[in-house]
């Protein structure tokens, strides 16, 4: 027989969570229904709660008195400038959640650490907080495991970004608040590792453009990474990379080529190669061309197949192929979105391959994609063991080889390059079990490997033998690696590419003339933006004459609708000008909170898609340069085909 007897409060409460986050609403749904916490009475009409804990003390989560006049002083308390995120440490009964909406405004994100289901279940059955959970602004933190955290906070990670206060009631000082702690610290990591990677995407939005658009001709002429999808299922892989500890192992790798999947990052190449070790992968995505420097004067083996994403400077994957077209290396470059926006239509689909924000997250992601298993790093430091920053004979120790001396020697180089960033210096855990130090933009680096780790269905070894310690993978030496999991050669076959064309010059043509034509597009594009702007300017000159204003402003919604139509060119746009948009979203959220009503609101949300609009047009200046310069690197590849064609022909003719 159904119990009519229902809870309001709790359907709709799991109601909202079962859509937003279904994994803890079945936890929740699998506890006994009496699972609660016990409830005693106020001098109002809100309960409180009581739990026990360890040392047998009985604490209340709330006012014996007024819990809601309780919760509001202690909302009333925090620092609300730039509070875009909060994050809450224990959640009680809710109250102090209805209090941070109340108070500090209904469009922020609230992050509740709760370790105790049993108290979010009695949250929920006596608190409504179904509107905020079902739009997304409360999110529960359960655990401070970094695949689950990440996957949860991602959503927020701008909220974040704008600004976080920290919440933690006098009860969650005393009630778990080691449980606590390590959440809101794996929070706080989680918005640092955020802020890192949108300052890079707003800092090299343009030129990671201009690199992808660059490499087109490489990108519609070179075989896709299908041609190696679960290539070498089951095989070992080595992952290798240029921290300080690769001096440790860097001479096992000659004997261990035909049992593992060798993958490089493009600065250890040189290395590799003088101690006559070819690896089988190597890749790449800096932006720089100053990392060209790692394949110039190098003699690359015919075998080595370079793999890199698009944004990689053009110059690098130039430097890699070799100035002659009948003698080009292998290369093959990554799915990218962009790339597909230029010329998508005339080229073959290409499967997605996950992009890395480093060589060695490339590398990994690589070693997954060929079906390896396990992954074994090395090198992989990322922190600064030995007090060093790089492996011996990296391309950077060159570099240094006119100031080296008496007075300066390769070590205080070393040092200075790490004190050098003194401000975002941080200590974490070594894999010798001591503290180490990192710098903020290898911890961000740390925080992604182990979130991938943690999801990675392969084995995963760190046979580093130093650096910082990580989560998710099994430390180990490369010998006892080598001796447990690389004891069978890989069968030959598996690296022979014989059915693959390195080399197709036929698709050339038509991927410029597609190019073309989104020039084409984004002239039309531009001019609206322009007209858009000039009206812009007209209405805010009409803000105290409300029917001419109301007469002109219907002028805007069908620009608006003709720039719709363009869809394709105004994603590529938004896309160089990421500044643009960062500036529109923290608009959104001043106009948002601003008390402002009539003519000054009119007059700030004109002068907000005037802004948005002037970063548009100047977006379409940047996006028509790189056209133009991408068209001109058709023009030249079709030229070096064509002569190598030549020449080949008349090779033929003359034998």
């Amino acid at each position: 027989m159904i119990d009519a007897t229902v809870n309001p409060t709790f359907l709709a409460n799991m109601r909202a969570l079962w859509r937003t986050d279904p994994r803890l609403a079945q936890r929740i749904d699998e506890l006994p229904i009496d699972a609660s916490l016990t409830l005693h009475p106020t001098r109002t009409e809100y309960p409180t709660a009581a739990v026990t804990t360890a040392d047998g003390r009985t604490l209340f989560l709330h006012s014996r008195y007024d819990p809601i006049r309780e919760a509001v002083d202690f909302i009333k308390g925090l620092d609300r400038s730039e509070a875009r995120c909060v994050i809450l440490c224990g959640l009680g009964l809710g109250y102090h959640i209805q209090a941070i909406f109340d108070i500090l405004g209904e469009e922020l994100v609230v992050l509740v650490s709760e370790p105790d289901l049993v108290t979010i279940k009695t949250a929920l059955e006596h608190t409504d907080l179904s509107a905020g959970i079902a739009a997304g602004r409360i999110e529960f933190l359960t655990s401070p495991a970094k695949a689950a955290l990440h996957e949860r906070l991602v959503r927020h990670s701008t909220m974040l970004m704008l600004g976080a206060v920290i919440a933690v009631p006098p009860v969650a000082r005393d009630h778990q608040a080691p449980a606590h702690a390590i959440i809101r610290q794996a929070v706080l990591d989680f918005a640092a590792f955020a802020k890192m990677s949108l300052v890079t995407l707003v800092k090299n939005a343009g030129i990671t453009a201009r690199n992808v658009a660059n490499n087109l001709p490489v990108y519609a002429s070179t075989p896709p990474p299908d041609v190696l999808r679960g290539r070498f299922a089951g095989c070992p892989a080595i992952l290798v990379a240029a921290g300080p500890s690769l001096a440790k192992n860097i001479d096992q790798l000659k004997a261990l080529r035909d049992r593992a999947v060798i993958i490089a990052a493009q600065t250890t190449l040189k290395p590799l190669l003088e101690r006559g070790i070819t690896p089988h992968f190597v890749t790449s995505l800096d932006w720089s061309d100053l990392s060209r420097q790692f394949f110039e004067g190098v003699a690359i083996p015919g075998e080595v197949i370079l793999v890199a994403e698009p944004k990689a400077s053009w110059h690098v994957v130039d430097a890699f192929r070799g100035e002659s077209p009948a003698n080009a290396k292998r290369v093959i470059l990554l799915h990218n979105p962009f790339a597909q926006r230029c010329v998508g239509e005339v080229l073959p689909p290409r499967s997605p391959m996950d992009a890395g924000a480093t060589v060695m997250h490339l590398a990994f992601y690589l070693a997954q994609w060929l079906g390896c298993d396990p992954i074994v790093f090395i090198g992989q430091d990322l922190a600064f063991g030995g007090q060093v920053y790089y492996a011996p004979g990296v391309a950077i120790h060159r570099a240094w080889d006119s100031e080296l001396g008496r007075f300066c020697t390769l070590e205080m180089k070393e040092w200075e390059r790490i004190v050098r960033h003194r401000p975002i210096l941080r200590k974490v855990p070594g894999q010798d079990g001591h503290a180490i130090y990192t710098d903020e933009q290898m911890f961000t680096y740390l925080e992604q490997f182990e979130r991938d780790f943690a999801r990675c269905p392969a084995r995963v070894i760190d046979a580093t033998e130093g650096g910082a310690k990580k989560q998710g993978a099994q430390a180990m030496s490369l010998a006892e690696a080598a001796s447990k999991f690389l004891t069978a050669v890989i069968h030959p076959d598996r690296f022979d590419f014989a059915d693959v064309r390195w080399q197709d010059p036929s698709r050339l043509s038509a991927a410029q003339e597609a190019l073309a034509r989104r020039r084409e597009e984004l002239r039309e594009f531009r001019s609206l933006c322009q007209q858009t702007r000039d009206l812009l300017g007209t209405l805010e000159t009409l803000t105290t004459n409300p029917t001419a204003f109301n007469r002109r402003i219907a002028e805007v919604d069908e620009l608006r609708t003709l720039v719709q139509e363009h869809e394709l060119i105004f994603a590529m746009v938004r896309e160089v000008s990421q500044l643009g948009e960062l500036q529109r979203f923290a608009a959104d959220r001043r106009l948002a909170e601003s008390d402002d009503r009539g003519r000054d609101r009119a007059m700030q949300q004109l002068r907000r898609d005037g802004q948005f609009i002037a970063s548009l047009l100047e977006g379409c200046d940047t996006l028509a340069s790189i056209f133009d310069q991408a068209l001109a690197r058709f023009e030249a590849e079709l030229a070096r085909t064509s002569t190598a064609t030549t020449a080949n022909s008349q090779g033929g003719d003359a034998s």
